[in-house]
């Protein structure tokens, strides 16, 4: 690996190498635009980082962020990362107990929030009373609020100084607090730039929350070390993505399958589509791939990574990508299957996260004897090196002594032609340890499943011990921001049910 840099110098370098090319495009909700050079942006950066020092921030300080796609949210995170700060990006729509925690965690000299949230925000940062407050109008491209008159002195910064403090999505329980380090983000931007073959005439449409690793790491990383430019949407429109990848000219984007899904439900195809490439994380089905190739004019390419991992470390090629393939190992990563589960290798605070804030146990928990990093997630590998994803290590079922993966039988539901998507979880049994209970979403709210049509397509397709016990019917699945299904809450619910064998509820 070539000497580690920082992401300080990386925007730096990206300024000084075509500060007059176009650096970001912010589509405000009504639907007008505004623009910034990399000069211009750079400009702004300073007088927001003058504004941070008045209100106490320092290198080594933290600055908490609750804001929505937003150029605020941009100036604050190069700010903070040229002074030597670090942010702390927290769910916009977080309840107060989530924001306190955090804000009690990280202890930050600066907080920002959305003037139409401030009372949740202000509720919540009474756990610091001397939290200097700012808020802002998330639908205003202006940052004549956060720009101050403080003298700035860019302090050096060393390649492992902490640059974020991102919060897991909490899908099985209570959020970790993941140091990111300067290093971390100009790796992430390198690796992710060179496996999208991105150049500096690329555009890259976000449209995921920037308050979460996947915007941030794929998108904007990347964008700022090849100097290619951002076209910024306040939030996700599943009806207006394809017209607004069209508007901008985008040519690169990045997607989860939740999303995916709600732009076949809701969009249509446009003219004028100019994507070359587009990655998009967990598995959809074959046709709806297919569809979404047409309409998107390239075929998207999978990846996996996690917060921690930095980079997606598995990666689908451009040539003819597979998928269901999660990926094979991305240039410049390090990654390997062992007994099931997918173990990932490198340097703590250089490629893989600095760990866990202020939690070594956990952090030490995290990796194997050896030195690499437990993922969790499980996976096959085939001759090919591509990977496929096998579930969560939770995922995997104690049944009367058989193994169970839910994966399975969360496929099986979902191949049924009356459910839109499914989710499986494990709920205590006195006898059989535990058993799979079933949460359902129909493809027609209408005319749902029954419970018996679904027990039958289940035992005509899977083995007695991975049958679920019951089916729950739900409107949708309780999911985080950048849809994850949120899993744990299931479990709470399928041990808090009293249900019959296959009795179907609606909830």
């Amino acid at each position: 690996m070539a000497d580690p840099v920082t992401f300080s110098s990386v925007w730096e370098r990206a300024v000084e190498r075509d500060g007059e090319a176009v650096f970001l495009i912010f589509e405000r909700p009504e639907g007008s635009s505004a623009t910034w050079t990399y000069e211009q942006f750079d400009a702004a950066v300073t007088g927001v980082a003058a504004g941070l020092i008045q209100r106490g921030v320092a290198p080594g300080e933290s600055v908490h962020l609750a804001l929505t796609n937003t150029p605020a949210f941009v100036a604050l995170w190069l700010a903070a990362s040229r002074l030597g700060a670090w942010i702390v990006p927290s769910d916009p729509m977080g309840k107060t107990p989530e924001l306190a925690d955090h804000i009690e965690r990280t202890r930050p000299k600066a907080g920002f929030c959305a003037t139409g949230r401030a009372d949740v925000y202000r509720q919540a940062a009474k756990v610091s009373p001397d939290l200097a407050i700012t808020e802002l109008d998330e639908a205003s491209s202006s940052l004549d609020a956060l720009i101050g008159s403080a003298r700035v002195d860019w302090c050096p910064v060393d390649p492992r100084d902490r640059a974020a403090v991102m919060f897991t999505s909490g899908t099985t329980g209570r959020p970790k607090g993941v140091e990111i380090t300067q290093a971390n983000y100009a790796f992430c931007g390198q690796v992710m730039a060179e496996r999208a073959d991105l150049a500096p005439d690329d555009r890259q449409l976000v449209v995921l929350p920037l308050f979460h690793a996947n915007a941030q790491y794929y998108s904007f990383a990347s964008a700022i070390w090849t100097g290619a430019s951002v076209a910024l949407m306040p939030a996700f429109s599943a009806s207006g993505f394809l017209p607004q990848a069209a508007r901008h000219r985008a040519t690169c984007a990045s997607l989860f399958a939740a999303p995916m899904r709600m732009i076949l439900a809701r969009g249509t195809p446009v003219d004028g589509i100019g994507l070359r490439h587009c990655w998009y994380a967990q598995n959809i089905a074959d046709d709806q791939y297919e569809t979404l190739a047409d309409w998107f004019g390239c075929r998207p390419r999978q990846l996996y990574g996690m917060t921690e991992t930095i980079p997606a470390v598995l990666t689908e090629p451009a040539d003819d990508p597979v998928p269901s393939s999660m990926g094979q190992v991305t240039p410049g990563c390090q990654v390997m299957v062992r007994d099931g589960e997918v173990l990932v290798g490198g340097e703590t605070g250089l490629t893989l996260f600095a760990g866990y804030l202020d939690d070594p146990d956990t952090t030490a928990a995290s990796f194997t004897d050896d030195g690499w990093f437990c993922t969790g997630d499980r996976a096959r590998v085939d001759e090919n090196g591509r990977h496929y994803f096998d579930g969560r290590r939770s995922d995997v079922l104690k049944v009367a002594g058989e193994n169970v993966s839910i994966v399975e039988v969360e496929s099986v539901l979902a191949s049924h032609p009356a459910v839109l998507e499914a989710a499986v979880v494990g709920a205590p049994d006195p006898m059989r340890d535990e058993v799979p209970v079933a949460f359902v979403v129909p493809a027609d709210p209408a005319s749902p499943p029954a419970a018996d049509e679904l027990a039958t397509w289940c035992q005509e397709r899977l083995a007695k011990a991975k049958l679920p016990r019951s089916f729950t019917l739900m409107d949708e699945l309780p999911r985080t921001s950048v849809g994850k299904i949120r899993k744990f809450l299931l479990r709470q619910e399928a041990e808090n049910q009293s249900q019959a064998p296959q009795e179907a509820t609606r909830r």
